[in-house]
């Protein structure tokens, strides 16, 4: 801890405290709706270099500053304003702590002197925050601001990641001190890397050893600690299958001989033994049991945290450290153990049958010629013309779920999505983070964000956020008019004939035939309506040409358009 700096007698008010001591701890954006009380925080922090975003909604803006965590492993930061603003910014807090990714929000409150009295926006946003963040605390004086701001960021981003709330009293914001009395704090520390029992690793590699029907699922935690030059390695080096989950596509490529996304149901359901890297047994792997999994599979958990292992399945080898630190040590060992699957098992053949069956069966739906289009050509013709290195931002139902299978990463952290939590609306507060992380570190990468019509509509107004900044985005609409499922324009006619549209218009259905590209042209980007492959393809050509200027495409499907039917009855929407 450095003790005061600055000439005797010079103040220094809270918000340029705030704003230094981000800095001082490497804070490099900042999302956020300016008010009452915490305008000036927002003002001083782009005085000393921090690029402040303002957006549209309090949530997308913590959406926004949760995804620059995933994509940078440092903090974003969220700047919402006191009661209302702090609750609308609570969504962003749960899904950054359900992600596992590191963020800071900081929220204005009321004066100090006029708490429990019915004050402006009053709330106790301190202990609301507890239920959704690692740390919920307040400074007790400005003094210690800079060392609260320190421990919000390191804890933060140590063990498992998540979210940290730091409560400002609107008092604090332009009160002045002396520089002389601030206890200001160097940037914390890389988070430390662990490593996994020697004994631990060597049991694991012996299961692997003896396993018949091997699988390595690849977990987003294998994204977030840079895994993916180790797990890429390992793959290569065992002749092991593998699975990624959602935001794990791409840290081995999906066009890798070894993935086996395209067969997931057959891989979950006959592996005998299973390696989870920063995987979780939760909704999104059917908690590994039965009937998607063995009943007698054997599961080795690598995993950042303690508390994680032994969820749901008794692990037969749990392994605690750094994804990154523990593949490492597996490649150590099997140096010493080589390892080779056979690619010519009846396993592996079992996979790429089932995978071939899969593909064709997609193949065909995405070759389809009639109007209007389903989901399969959408993406078909998407996948044609978008770069191999772009990040690709989706959410949606059927969107999601088909565009995940349709659309291939062979990158790293450049696919996101409704993630853990199955959030919608997250899809252009990532894509203006990930857009902004873009500009200053790989300049020319582009962001897609495809969403489905419903998921649009939470964060749509984004849309002027993304020309006011001159972000670059490509925002794609796959318009069924409706969740799941919507009506024609003739159907919709139809329904409303029987009344009131409240009694009687499917609770699924949007309003048929929306020109959301009417919005991205409103604010000076540009817009599209197709309804053809051929001015799908013309749309998507005039936009990756265009670097400089956001766009829409809006794409009206079939609205009874869905997935391909599922092989198992038992196969939901909910466990995709």
């Amino acid at each position: 801890m450095a003790s005061g700096s600055g000439a005797a007698g010079e103040a220094v008010s809270g918000a340029q405290l705030i704003a230094e001591s981000l800095k001082a701890q490497n804070i490099e954006y900042m999302f956020g709706i300016v008010g009452i009380p915490v305008t000036e925080i927002a003002i001083a922090a782009q005085a000393v270099g921090i690029k402040y975003v303002g957006m549209r909604n309090e949530q997308a803006a913590c959406y926004a500053a949760s995804a620059v965590g995933y994509l940078t492993s440092r903090p974003g930061v969220c700047l919402v304003v006191s009661g209302p603003g702090f609750l609308h910014a609570l969504g962003g807090m749960a899904n950054a702590t359900m992600n596992c990714w590191p963020l800071i929000v900081i929220g204005g409150s009321s004066d100090r002197n006029q708490e429990t009295m019915g004050a402006f926006q009053e709330f106790p946003q301190v202990e609301a925050g507890r239920l959704y963040n690692k740390l919920s605390v307040r400074p007790s004086s400005l003094e210690a601001i800079p060392t609260v701001i320190e421990k919000a960021v390191r804890t933060s981003m140590y063990g498992r990641p998540g979210s940290c709330y730091i409560d400002i009293p609107g008092d604090f914001v332009n009160l002045q001190v002396n520089k002389s009395s601030v206890k200001y704090v160097e940037c914390c520390l890389q988070p430390p890397i662990s490593t996994a029992e020697h004994s631990a690793v060597s049991e694991a590699v012996s299961i692997i050893a003896l396993s018949k029907q091997p699988l390595l699922i690849v977990g987003k935690g294998a994204a977030y600690s840079r895994a993916e030059n180790n797990i890429r390695r390992l793959v290569d080096l065992c002749g092991l299958p593998f699975l990624p989950t959602p935001m794990a596509k791409g840290v081995v490529p999906d066009n890798h001989p070894n993935c086996v996304a395209a067969a997931r149901s057959t891989a979950l359901q006959h592996a005998d033994v299973i390696i989870l890297l920063g995987a979780r047994l939760n909704w999104i792997l059917h908690f590994g049991l039965p009937p998607r999994f063995r009943q007698d599979v054997k599961v080795i958990q690598i995993d950042i945290c303690a508390e994680e292992l032994g969820n749901n399945v008794r692990p037969a080898a749990i392994l605690l450290g750094d994804i990154n630190a523990v593949t490492k040590q597996l490649l150590e060992e099997f140096s010493r153990r080589p390892l080779k699957y056979p690619s010519n098992t009846e396993w592996w053949k079992k996979l790429r049958e089932k995978m071939m069956k899969n593909e064709e069966r997609s193949k065909a739906l995405a070759l389809q010629k009639s109007l209007p289009m389903n989901y399969y050509t959408v993406f078909h013709h998407i996948r044609e013309l978008i770069p191999k290195d772009c990040i690709l931002v989706s959410e949606g139902a059927n969107t999601m779920d088909i565009g995940r299978t349709m659309l291939p990463n062979y990158y790293p952290r450049q696919r996101l999505d409704a993630g853990t939590f199955g959030t919608m609306g997250v899809g252009l507060g990532f894509a203006i983070a990930a857009a902004m992380v873009a500009k200053d570190r790989t300049p020319g990468k582009r962001v897609i964000c495809i969403e489905g019509d419903s998921a649009f509509g939470f964060s749509g107004m984004e849309v002027e956020t993304v020309c006011r900044y001159n972000l670059p985005i490509l925002i794609i609409v796959v318009n069924n008019n409706g969740i799941y499922t919507g009506l024609d324009a003739d159907a919709w006619k139809e329904t409303l004939k029987f009344g009131d549209p409240a009694t009687c218009v499917p609770p699924v259905s949007l309003l048929p035939n929306s020109h959301y590209e009417e919005i991205m042209s409103a604010f000076g980007g540009k817009g599209y309506c197709v309804k053809t492959p051929e001015e799908l393809q013309s749309a998507l050509k005039a936009s990756m040409t265009d670097k400089q200027t956001p766009s829409l495409i809006n794409v009206m499907i079939d609205p009874q358009s869905e997935r391909k039917k599922q092989e198992f009855p038992w196969l939901t929407r909910s466990n995709l």
